[in-house]
């Protein structure tokens, strides 16, 4: 295919989206074309279905892991009637002593609901911890781009659900990035004080090398 084709078919999928986005009540997703920057192209309205805007995705979560937590998401993938919204949904499931580790969202805020049991959320910024108990029926807010984290501190197993200002947002886990790849264990113990043999066992148990 030609550049100028190609040229061609992306501004139509651009302006395609975003026309549909401004115009219409809704934009549901067609996943048989690619994404773009202002979200998936828009699924015709005759093949719409109000299955479209529904979903059964938030269900209890395998916490089988070495956070003893996981979780279900309702992100555009999962509901597509969700797609130029800018916004989605996911359940949390902590098992006793259960963590969300440390992460951030680099393009989404995010707001949490306790639904079951007791726990500490908190963000960190340069020069502070804003961290919060929190109990059934309480509410907190992480802002966009902040490192934050949540623990169970209950006696019982807890549900959070959280609700995001993005269809898909992305996620960035702190551990992931230092202890999931390649990185060089000297390099991580330099720049973080770490000890050498405790980087190496997290290496291991999470599929990092080097």
């Amino acid at each position: 295919m030609k550049i100028i084709h190609i040229f061609l078919f992306l501004f139509y999928l651009l302006s395609y989206t975003s026309h549909a986005v401004s115009t219409n009540d809704f934009c549901v997703a067609d996943f048989t074309f690619p994404k773009t920057p202002s979200g998936y192209p828009c699924k015709s309205e005759t093949n719409v279905t109000a299955n479209d805007f529904a979903s059964s995705s938030l269900v209890a979560a395998n916490t089988k892991n070495i956070f003893n937590s996981g979780l279900t998401t309702a992100f555009v993938k999962d509901l597509p009637g969700l797609n130029g919204l800018d916004i989605s949904a996911l359940r949390i499931d902590f098992d006793i002593n259960g963590t969300v580790p440390m992460h951030i969202h680099p393009d989404a805020s995010e707001l949490i609901i306790v639904a079951q049991g007791e726990i500490k959320a908190g963000f960190i910024t340069p020069t502070k911890v804003y961290e919060k108990y929190l109990k059934v029926g309480d509410v907190f807010v992480f802002p966009t781009g902040l490192f934050h984290y949540q623990v169970n501190i209950g006696p019982t197993k807890a549900i959070v659900y959280a609700v995001f200002g993005s269809s898909n947002p992305s996620i960035q886990l702190l551990f992931g990035l230092l202890f999931k790849n390649n990185l060089p264990t000297p390099i991580i113990q330099k720049t973080t004080l770490l000890d050498a043999s405790q980087i190496m066992k997290l290496k291991a148990q999470l599929g990092g090398s080097g």
